[in-house]
């Protein structure tokens, strides 16, 4: 009884401490390769992405983001929203925008922030327009927001999503002058030397994504990001797990770790793919998990296990 007396306790003090984090650190914005918060202070943000919505809906609640808030200590939360499956934004942009400003307004109220993903592998360049520009409409003002416009190009030249980008980027900021926008980049976000090149100039506030699969994706993608690094590229890791690209096969603890410290070491924020429970390492959660939360490690999958112990281990939660 004492032991569960002192656990609710911790998610109490945890959850004031957790609801103070919007309030306390405001609007972020980019320093250098930095991502600083209101005062001109570096900021790490460390959190959880949901899966694609298109498979995963029932998570994209209010409840769920509370737990992974109070319980996993994420800082930032990313709705990944599907644009191009079956019964994605481009076939029920209503059903999509409703999920995902869901778990958006939830990301609010519990005051962390929140990524809104737009989760693609193709130029959609006039519906992302027409996406961002409502989502600029109603969440402009608000600090906790974090445009991600192109989740990871796939077969495209960086002449062409850098084009796209810059579209996009100027329908945001006709609306919304400062949040900060995530720029993707060739070849699933791993084209940091090509970016670090020929960088977009003439906007402020934008970070370019950086993504990794730790059995995949090693030595050499670090090095990538050190290039760019080195140019003044700002990174945001918005999208990493700890097993192959495919998102399955077994977990790489030693190449996870590395991950793990060379982005602590540049104090880079990043995102931990994915609450879903599809049979596949990525997946956090088994079937059985509950939709709203309040998971226990009979519902965890490895991953789920190990993101949540990696979340609250960096975010201080001990």
């Amino acid at each position: 009884m004492k032991r569960f007396v002192l656990a609710l306790s911790f998610l109490v003090v945890f959850g004031v401490a957790s609801a103070q984090l919007v309030k306390k650190h405001g609007a972020l914005s980019v320093k250098g390769t930095q991502l600083v918060d209101a005062t001109g202070n570096p900021i790490q943000l460390r959190g959880v992405s949901y899966g694609w919505h298109t498979f995963w809906p029932r998570f994209y609640n209010a409840s769920s983001v509370k737990w992974v808030v109070n319980d996993w200590g994420a800082t930032v939360i990313r709705a990944a929203m599907g644009v191009e499956p079956e019964d994605g934004y481009l076939k029920d942009s209503v059903w999509s925008e409703k999920l995902i400003t869901t778990v958006v307004d939830a990301a609010i109220k519990n005051n962390v922030y929140v990524i809104i993903d737009w989760h693609c592998h193709h130029l959609q360049l006039d519906a992302a327009k027409v996406f961002f520009r409502k989502m600029a409409t109603k969440y402009g003002k608000c600090p906790n927001v974090i445009y991600e416009i192109f989740n990871e190009p796939e077969r495209q030249s960086w002449p062409e999503v850098k084009s796209y980008s810059e579209e996009v980027i100027k329908v945001i900021r006709s609306i919304d002058p400062d949040n900060v926008i995530l720029v993707g980049n060739p070849h699933w976000d791993q084209d940091l030397d090509v970016v670090a090149d020929n960088p977009i100039v003439g906007h402020t506030n934008i970070m370019y994504s950086l993504h990794f699969y730790a059995n995949t994706h090693r030595q050499e993608l670090r090095a990538k990001g050190d290039y760019a690094l080195s140019k003044g590229i700002p990174l945001f890791v918005s999208e990493c797990a700890s097993m192959e690209a495919s998102g399955d096969g077994p977990v790489d603890y030693t190449e996870w770790q590395k991950w793990i410290d060379w982005m602590e070491k540049n104090r880079l924020s990043w995102v931990i793919w994915s609450i879903s429970d599809k049979n596949e390492t990525c997946s956090m959660l088994s079937p059985r998990a509950k939709t709203e939360g309040n998971w226990d490690d009979k519902v965890l999958r490895e991953t789920g296990k190990l993101t949540r112990a990696t979340v609250r281990k960096y975010n201080g939660i001990q």
